[in-house]
């Protein structure tokens, strides 16, 4: 059996929708603003580019590779989107490259016509900077080979891949034993997730994505073919850059083409990964004990070879109880083992029982040809640009302090019940997750990588989803009231994953958020790489200041400077209130201000065209055969 079939049932349920835009899921680069402050790229008025749609394209169409244009079916499904507040994007073209020299040759076009570029390996950005709304989208999607090397122990992995094309390699090859150390769901961009770091089910076990990451080949912001190994000169220009690329997300400093990544053996024996899914619904009266099991769940500390993760939901249309918390559990070890772990530590008779039951030790390429598919189908379908929804998202990075989680899960308890009263006559979730990190990813130092909140133990988001475009307001108030409340509890008091944006933080502001003391590295390696600020983006790293002005060949900055040892991050605490000023600010106002900025150069496709953001259940059958 293949791949492929594992996710027949699932895919069944998206042809019924009409689905179209399948697999459209993860971002490689982050960047949908125009360039401003490079002296040599300059802003465009986005509806005179749209005139000259045409020479834009012409300048791009060499016969190797394809320029879209709007109206076109891969255009559209290209730029269709799940989140309707990015609901009116629409970039001048998109073009599909299949060869490192293709990219390399619309770079250079691109940067010679001043016309910004918005990198893409899927497109789900929580904060929409996959999704352009000026330039051109550069969409890797035929950039997607995958070779294992089982001697050497590498996958060799190209630019616009997904994991599941990573993990269809390990399943067809039979490889028992050995994982690449990639995302939860198969559907997530390869590219994307290890430059943000990468969070996986084994990150506790082997660190993380990024910590497994070899070699990266990326076209730079001059056209330049370049790669990086980890084994460059942490001083040199190039080490330096491979740093970097660990951890600082995408579109920062080029278009990663190809990467290589360690392939991982398991510790168990046979090869062997329990998994399960279980959905708790306490009762209305037992709120007090939902509490305290969670707390002593989350201040757990928990052996390395096991990761839970947990996502408290509060739906709208469900009235079995007030909320639910959903746990995902991977474990690298025996059945056995895994239950005598459950039992020992989670004291809840029932949840320990369910938890166990609801598990099953299988060989790793089964784990991964179906059981990762059908954990995250719910998250997946909810992404996919069929089930289209108003969302907004708010990121966090907690560590697990009995006094801090106490006062974050009593929080989210307040306000999933204020989110039921409040909104009780709409459709709508709202949803707090905990993606379980620690472990082996805590045992580098925090400069080892751009990747900075390492002794974090939980990587959370806030997420609020809605149907209709009226309430729009009133969620983005209460996600402020809500954001702001845990806002105090995030490492540093505004630590944030850059892989999952937080769209409230001010451009200013979010460097600290993503980075920590690990910023100002970033800003001289932007200038090497860089300089004339091509990449340039809301939330991509900037160029030093005047003060930091910086020498091509002046040595790595002394790693004490940057990540003093033992010691804390001074200038990083910083003043709760001022932080809890800068997201107000971006709150409520912001209320229709995309759609409304983007419908000012928006250029509807006449139905008779392409009902592309309608959905065409004929795009589907491309779709399936690309995966």
């Amino acid at each position: 059996m293949t791949f492929e079939k594992a996710c027949i049932p699932v895919l069944f349920i998206f042809l019924i929708k009409g689905l179209f835009g399948l697999f459209n899921l993860e971002i490689a680069g982050l960047t949908d603003s125009k360039p401003t402050t490079a002296a040599s790229i300059l802003p465009l008025n986005f509806r005179q580019t749209f005139d000259n749609v045409n020479a834009i394209v012409s300048s791009l169409q060499p016969p190797r590779f394809l320029v879209h244009k709007p109206g076109e079916e891969e255009y559209e499904r290209s730029v269709a989107t799940a989140n309707l507040l990015y609901r009116f994007t629409r970039p001048i073209c998109v073009v599909q490259p299949e060869l490192p020299s293709d990219v390399q040759f619309i770079v250079k076009q691109a940067k010679s016509q001043n016309v910004s570029l918005t990198i893409k390996n899927g497109g789900h950005s929580y904060a929409g900077y996959s999704s352009s709304d000026n330039g051109i989208s550069l969409d890797l999607i035929r950039m997607r080979k995958v070779s294992l090397d089982m001697e050497s122990k590498v996958a060799t992995i190209q630019g616009g891949a997904v994991w599941g094309h990573v993990y269809k390699q390990l399943v067809n090859g039979h490889h028992d034993g050995y994982v690449v150390n990639g995302g939860r769901c198969p559907y997530v961009g390869v590219s994307g997730f290890t430059l943000g770091g990468g969070l996986s089910p084994f990150t506790r076990s082997f660190g993380m994505g990024c910590d497994t990451l070899k070699e990266a080949t990326l076209v730079t912001a001059d056209g330049e073919l370049v790669t990086v190994k980890d084994s460059d000169d942490p001083k040199s220009d190039k080490g330096r850059l491979f740093w970097a690329l660990c951890g600082a997300g995408g579109a920062n400093f080029g278009v990663v083409v190809e990467l290589k990544m360690a392939i991982q053996k398991l510790r168990s024996e046979g090869g062997i990964v329990v998994a399960g899914r279980y959905t708790w619904f306490p009762d209305r009266n037992a709120m007090d004990e939902l509490l305290v099991t969670m707390n002593d769940f989350y201040t757990t500390s928990w052996p390395h070879e096991m990761t839970i993760d947990s996502s408290w939901v509060c739906d709208l249309q469900q009235n079995k109880s007030d909320l639910a918390v959903r746990f995902i559990s991977y474990y690298d070890g025996s059945k056995e083992d895994f239950d005598n772990v459950i039992n020992k530590n989670i004291k809840h008779k029932d949840l320990a029982k369910q938890l166990t039951r609801r598990s099953l030790d299988e060989k790793s390429t089964r784990f991964f040809h179906e059981t990762l598919v059908a954990q995250w189908s719910e998250e997946t379908i909810k992404a996919f640009p069929d089930s289209r929804s108003y969302s907004l998202y708010s990121g966090f990075v907690f560590k697990n302090d009995r006094d801090r989680i106490e006062a974050i899960t009593s929080i989210i308890k307040e306000e999933m019940a204020n989110f039921r009263k409040l909104f009780k006559e709409e459709q709508g979730l709202l949803q707090v997750t905990f993606i379980h990190s620690g472990g082996q990813a805590s045992k580098k130092k925090r400069s080892a990588s751009a990747f900075r909140w390492r002794d974090c133990v939980y990587h959370s988001y806030i997420w609020i989803r809605w149907d209709e475009k009226w309430l729009e307001r009133d969620m983005r108030g209460f996600l402020d009231r809500f954001r702001l409340r845990l806002r105090p509890y995030s490492m540093m008091k505004r630590a944030t994953f850059i892989n999952f944006p937080d769209g409230s933080l001010k451009s200013y502001a979010h460097e600290k958020a993503y980075y920590g003391n690990n910023r100002q590295e970033l800003q001289r390696i932007k200038q090497i790489w860089d300089k004339d600020n091509y990449f340039n983006w809301k939330h991509s790293v900037r160029l030093p200041e005047p003060k930091m002005t910086f020498s091509q060949g002046q040595p790595l900055q002394s790693r004490a400077l940057i990540d003093p040892a033992g010691g804390m991050e001074h200038d990083e605490e910083g003043d709760t209130a001022s932080v809890v000023a800068e997201e107000h600010i971006q709150g409520e106002s912001l209320t229709d201000a995309i759609a409304a900025q983007q419908w000012e150069s928006f250029d509807p496709v006449n139905v008779s065209d392409f009902a592309g953001i309608l959905g065409v259940p004929g795009l589907l059958a491309s779709k399936f055969a690309s995966f």
